[in-house]
């Protein structure tokens, strides 16, 4: 009897100790991880998320994701030369086409000392491939309308397309593990940020909601023209003199589909 109550004390024993090594094994483990990456979003299914925000943990694939914002905005740069009825939102899409394109070349250029072949990104999730068919649906509309319709959605569009190309900047920059990298996510994120900025200040005056006429022409090239490589001027230069909370240089997640 007495050895079968020392049996089962060392059993209890041996459960106890082993569960308090699992426990603080795990706590060890997640410490470490915490520590390994600090102020960093953590990696899930190979993408990087922060604020919402979501792109693959892979350079190559971000790349190719950035490549493919660039091209797709000088598309519309070019759509809105031939399709808009105002001076300014002309001008607007000129700006794009010259600043995305020397945006694009930056980053060919340092995935070429990389040594990386960007092509066409393939949709790593769901959420991912929506976005790209709703991408690809807003063009195929912007493509048909012509005229005040034109000015009013491609703007409101470059609103919220460069609020989503915005995040997801950032969440690159979070996860950016090369030095040469992170500057140029940087100066991508400024241009970008003052592209946001001017679409909303041109939506103002040609959307829905104006009540007068057109500004005049060259307000675009006058306010806002710029390097998209030069990354200089916050966004707060953009629209001087504008007081609506949506020309603050501040991130609203909520105000447009992601699309890249």
């Amino acid at each position: 009897m007495k050895r079968m109550i020392q049996g089962l004390l060392l059993a209890g024993s041996l459960m106890v100790g082993g569960s308090a090594l699992a426990q603080a094994n795990t706590q060890g483990q997640a410490s470490k991880d915490t520590s390994a990456t600090p102020g960093k979003s953590a990696a899930k299914g190979g993408m990087v998320e922060h604020l919402g925000f979501k792109v693959p943990a892979d350079e190559k694939a971000m790349l190719e994701r950035i490549h493919h914002a660039n091209q797709q905005e000088i598309q519309l740069g070019k759509l809105a030369q031939q399709n808009a009825q105002s001076q300014d939102v002309k001008s607007y899409g000129d700006m794009l086409v010259k600043d995305h394109t020397s945006a694009d070349q930056q980053v060919m250029a340092y995935a070429q000392k990389k040594g990386l072949k960007l092509g066409e990104p393939k949709p790593l999730d769901d959420v991912e491939r929506r976005s790209m068919a709703a991408g690809k649906a807003n063009m195929e509309k912007l493509q048909v309308l012509k005229g005040v319709p034109f000015d009013a959605c491609f703007l409101a569009s470059m609103v919220g397309d460069h609020d989503a190309v915005l995040g997801e900047l950032m969440a690159g920059q979070q996860s950016a593990t090369d030095a040469g990298l992170t500057p140029l996510l940087q100066q991508l994120a400024t241009s970008v940020t003052q592209h946001r900025q001017q679409a909303y200040s041109l939506l103002g005056r040609n959307g829905p909601g104006a009540t007068s006429g057109v500004g005049g022409s060259g307000d675009v090239g006058s306010d806002v023209h710029h390097d998209m490589g030069s990354g200089t001027g916050g966004a707060g230069d953009t629209n001087k003199g504008t007081k609506s909370p949506g020309d603050k240089n501040t991130l609203d997640p909520g105000s447009g589909q992601k699309k890249y």
